[in-house]
């Protein structure tokens, strides 16, 4: 399918799934940085997703409604990201890293911590798991966003049998190890294992490319997802926080709210170990160039969380960084002409 023919099927699928509260919601996000009427926001919006394949949520969190027509023809977008997944990667991309079960045992060797599927283990594997380890995290075995993830601990379960069952009604029955942050990471946040997003290209050639670094920071929750209640920041090829945090509401952290620590100029970390590790990790996956590394880094080195074949996209706010050109150059100089082609 052509890329023209990919942007007019996503365009009439969003104009079969408009909502218009989504549409007011960001708008009214949007009012953070913008003076102008709300009707005007809504209608530049809207030609915005039409004229530069982008997103509500994208023009929202980006304050796209203060840059002009050239600066926003330089940013990446969620629909984009989708062309991407649909053009670069095979078509088995989703049932090799969307079935975390698979992921953790095609990557036994780089995720660092144990786990077990309590709809196929015994109730006596189940309990020996948990004797093992007293406080435990829930997830779906597939699934993203951060959805349906809790954590328990030993006491919580009085029986195990009948929570096993409500796992598997639930259809939360991926149960693991949690994973110990290193030092540095627990200091920045340590209710949730704070990860790094690393966005990243492998070409034909075999040669590697790192699009994007994302810090993803947990506040208040137990995951750190932008989609569950956490924030981020850009990080640079040294793996240094460059800005103030944000969160999915477009709030800016200049320090972290419940540990105080200052957000940019932190330093991750193990970033080379970390980048190093799913380098590797990338070439074993041949029919997915394209991924989204989510990354913990633990205090005996980097561990893989889980990958994306449909990555989310992470850019800065221009309301936070000053600047006002996005990430779209890095995306071009990765994967090469073609696909991402520039539009006038």
């Amino acid at each position: 399918m052509s890329q023209r023919s990919l942007r007019v099927r996503y365009l009439l699928q969003r104009a079969r799934r408009l909502s218009l509260g989504n549409v007011t919601e960001f708008a009214g996000q949007v009012k953070k940085v913008s003076r102008a009427p709300l009707p005007v926001i809504i209608a530049d919006m809207l030609w915005s997703s039409v004229r530069y394949e982008m997103g509500f949520r994208d023009y929202a969190v980006w304050d796209i409604r203060l840059l002009n027509g050239r600066e926003r023809r330089t940013w990446m977008t969620h629909p984009k990201a989708i062309r991407l997944n649909n053009t670069l990667n095979g078509p088995d991309s989703a049932a090799l890293l969307g079935d975390k079960p698979r992921f953790y045992r095609d990557f036994a060797n780089m995720i660092g911590r144990e786990w077990i599927d309590a709809s196929t283990a015994t109730e006596q594997e189940l309990t020996d798991f948990l004797a093992r380890h007293p406080r435990v995290l829930v997830k779906p075995a597939l699934g993203e966003g951060g959805r349906g993830i809790t954590t328990f601990t030993r006491d919580e379960i009085p029986d195990v049998a009948a929570w096993r069952a409500t796992l598997v009604s639930e259809n939360r029955a991926l149960v693991e190890e949690i994973l110990p942050q290193h030092a540095d990471m627990a200091r920045l946040y340590p209710g949730s294992v704070n990860t790094l997003r690393l966005i990243t290209f492998r070409r034909d050639d075999g040669s590697f490319h790192l699009i994007a670094s994302v810090l993803r920071i947990g506040n208040g929750g137990v995951v750190d997802n932008f989609a569950g209640g956490g924030m981020f920041t850009m990080v640079d090829d040294d793996g240094v926080a460059q800005w103030a945090g944000v969160d999915k509401n477009s709030n800016v952290f200049a320090r972290h709210p419940v540990t105080g620590v200052d957000i940019a100029g932190f330093q991750v970390p193990l970033f080379a170990e970390a980048l190093a590790m799913v380098e590797e990790a990338s070439r074993r996956l041949p029919t997915v160039p394209y991924v989204g590394w989510d990354v913990a880094i633990t205090p005996d080195g980097p561990a893989l969380i889980e990958a994306n074949h449909n990555s989310s996209v992470f850019q800065m706010k221009p309301s936070v960084s000053g600047i006002r050109t996005g990430l779209l150059h890095r995306y071009r100089d990765a994967i090469g002409p073609g696909i991402l082609e520039r539009r006038r």
